[in-house]
Parts: structure tokens; sequence; C-alpha cells
């Protein structure tokens, strides 16, 4: 099995349970961390109290989306809700210690590169979109202000920002900012892979 393969099979000893669980101390130490009630959060990210509850006591799977929103509601990027920050810093990241995660909704299966404890404001993901998904988000704006840039590793891929639309093929760099929704898709027969680079400014629970 290649690279690619493994990852969108989710290997690297990964589990549902395991990524739920990191998810859920995420969006609870950040929400905490703020000073913000399940109240307070459902009304900056639009997702329902029930909803933010069951995602911090790791009983649910929440999509993309769904987690796309809790993370503009908290001023953060994405990829910060899959961070594990339980151990001391640690420069290093090795293959071993990360976990994939597949979207329910999509199928897409994206895994954390960077180093999860080494405070830095640049984040690295590794993300495998199958062969005709898609995925939509409602980004919105957020206290930081967080860019990315996509490098398509294998297969082509689709971006919308806004009203703007970007055909991306093997080996493309794509740049933009997080500020207005995105979108994702992948309309070949062919699984596409990519890297996708974030960095940000201090977001509220950093301040």
């Amino acid at each position: 099995m290649d690279m690619m393969s493994s990852i969108q099979h989710g290997a690297f000893g990964s589990s549902d349970r395991n990524i739920n669980s990191r998810i859920a101390n995420r969006v609870r130490t950040l929400r905490t961390d703020q000073g913000l009630s399940l109240e307070a959060l459902s009304g900056n990210c639009g997702v329902s109290r029930s909803m933010l509850s069951l995602v911090e006591r790791g009983e649910s799977s929440p999509t993309a989306v769904v987690l796309e929103k809790i993370a503009t509601g908290l001023g953060v990027s994405l990829a910060t809700l899959f961070n594990d920050f339980g151990g001391p810093p640690n420069p290093v990241s090795h293959r071993g210690d990360r976990l994939s995660w597949r979207d329910p909704q999509s199928g897409y299966v994206r895994r954390n590169i960077s180093p999860a404890n080494f405070p830095s404001p640049i984040q690295i993901v590794d993300v495998v979109l199958p062969a005709g998904a898609s995925v939509a988000y409602e980004t919105g704006h957020r206290d930081a202000s967080i860019h990315q840039q996509i490098w398509v590793q294998d297969g082509s891929v689709e971006v919308t920002v806004g009203r703007d639309t970007y055909f991306l093929a093997q080996d493309d760099c794509f740049a933009m900012q997080l500020s207005e929704p995105t979108a994702f898709r992948n309309r070949t027969r062919k699984s596409a892979r990519y890297i996708v680079v974030i960095t940000s400014g201090p977001s509220r629970a950093q301040r």
C-alpha cells in the first residue's frame, strides 16, 4: 500500500475514538480559555448548544463543515481542533504519533503533520480528497488573520473562494486567506492529495 492509499484508508494507528477525544478536549479547552459558555459559542458559530455539548464529550462524529463552524466561532483554524497539547513542547513530529481523521460526510481524510505542542504560527496538514468528493465551508471572519497555501501532490482539485474558482493540477500551489466561504471539489475519478500550510496571527485564545 502506497502513502496515498495508507492515508485514505486511515492507517497510522488512528481510531475514531481517539481522534474524537482529541477534538473534544481541544474544543472544550479553547472555549473555557476564552471564557465562553456553550450558549455563547453556539451564538458565535451557528452550531446548536446540544451538538457542541456532544462534541465536547466526544459522543459525536461531527462533519468537517460543523468543525469549521466551531473553529470560526473560536477564532482559530480547523487544524487547531485536531492538535494534541497534552504533552511537553517537542519540535519533532513523528509519523507514528499522528492520527488521521475521516470526514463522515465527504470521506476526505486529513492528518496534522506539524508538531502539536511546539509554539509556532505555522501548521501543516496532509489531505486526501476522494474521487468525486466535495466539501464546502461557510468560513467567516475570525479575530485572527489566517492564511493558507494549498500544494497539490497527486491528482487535481478545484478550489472556490467566495465567487472565484481555481483549478489546481499536480504540483500547483494556491494561496488564500480564510475570510469567506470556501469549497474543495475533486471532479475526477482519482483521489487527490494536497498539503495545506496554514499561518495565523494571535487568536482570542492566545491573548
